[in-house]
């Protein structure tokens, strides 16, 4: 009787697909990052010209008229109920973006983002499950390191700016997570951003009228506009696609980090050892919300196409929240 042999299994290509499209995802969410970054540091210098207020209003009207034009959104696609949910998520992705603005105007950009990412990652510690109070204490002592209050030099205004952005992040995760859930496509945030224009020119009027601004300093707030949010939203889109949720959240926790690296390359804002370790912690944390909290991912079969990952828990509210945060 002879010896049976076994062929050996096929090799699949499913394990190499995933890895690329991992590997792709990191990169798009790394690219939207830096570009978020990049658009805030490239507004600093406009302040100047335009006013806080007027920056920040400008960009927003553009984005605005640019997503309104893209995706024009229908009426009879909303509910009453949801239209007015889409009403409120622009009112505070105005609020989060007036006060980012007026927050980096006074703050080193990696400060005022860290400071910031304390909404976003409130929404994943307070929410439902356990173990999440370390991260709590290394948030808490990075915001310490970050202010350093023994010295007195933070601004205070800064600092009340950058919380009130941080407020106002966490109540955007929460609105986009019913917009998402409720209106199709893009339609919610075509609706919602021109809403946050509106609302951001009708406080930026006195501001504009006192600079009286030329063609040229409003035609550069229209490439701002696209390099954040219109790019970094597309690319989230995107890194959504191949990333997990909890993957996802993780690697936007890095994003104060990135701040910091930006702030110090294009602004020279040199951050000392206190700030720059309070900024690690913050992210550590960060990471560690989102990675000790999140719900397991579905398991798929090669040839099953996944369910669309849906924010169920406050750690996946965090993962998917898009990147108007920082328009």
């Amino acid at each position: 009787m002879s010896a049976t042999t076994h062929s050996p299994e096929p090799v699949t290509s499913t394990s190499t697909s995933r890895g690329n499209a991992a590997r792709i995802g990191t990169l798009m969410g790394v690219a939207s990052m830096s570009t978020v970054q990049l658009g805030s540091a490239l507004t600093v210098p406009m302040f100047a010209r335009l006013g806080v207020l007027g920056t920040a209003g400008l960009r927003l009207a553009w984005a605005g008229i640019v997503l309104l034009v893209l995706v024009r959104p229908r009426r009879r696609d909303f509910a009453g109920r949801d239209l007015a949910a889409c009403v409120g998520l622009g009112v505070v992705t105005s609020g989060m973006m007036i006060f980012f603005a007026l927050a980096i105007a006074r703050l080193p950009l990696g400060t005022a983002s860290a400071l910031e990412f304390l909404g976003p990652l409130a929404v994943s510690l307070f929410g439902p499950g356990h173990g999440r109070r370390v991260w709590t204490v290394a948030a808490g002592v990075g915001v310490v390191l970050l202010t350093e209050p023994w010295h007195g030099g933070i601004d205070a205004l800064g600092l009340l700016y950058a919380l009130a952005a941080a407020g106002c992040w966490a109540a955007y995760i929460l609105l986009t997570q019913h917009v998402g859930d409720r209106v199709t496509g893009m339609s919610g945030l075509a609706v919602s951003m021109p809403v946050a224009a509106v609302v951001a020119m009708l406080v930026a009027a006195p501001t504009l009228g006192a600079h009286q601004p030329s063609w040229g300093p409003v035609l550069i707030m229209l490439g701002l506009a696209v390099l954040s949010p219109l790019v970094p939203f597309a690319l989230e889109f995107l890194a959504l696609r191949r990333l997990t949720a909890s993957s996802f959240g993780t690697l936007m926790s890095l994003e104060p980090a990135i701040a910091l690296l930006i702030g110090a390359v294009v602004l020279h804002q040199i951050p000392g050892a206190g700030p720059a370790l309070g900024v690690a912690l913050v992210v550590t944390a960060g990471v560690g919300a989102t990675r000790s909290g999140a719900r397991p991912e579905p398991t798929t079969e090669a040839n099953d196409v996944p369910e669309p990952v849906e924010a169920t828990t406050p750690e996946d509210q965090l993962a998917l929240a898009g990147s108007v945060r920082a328009a």
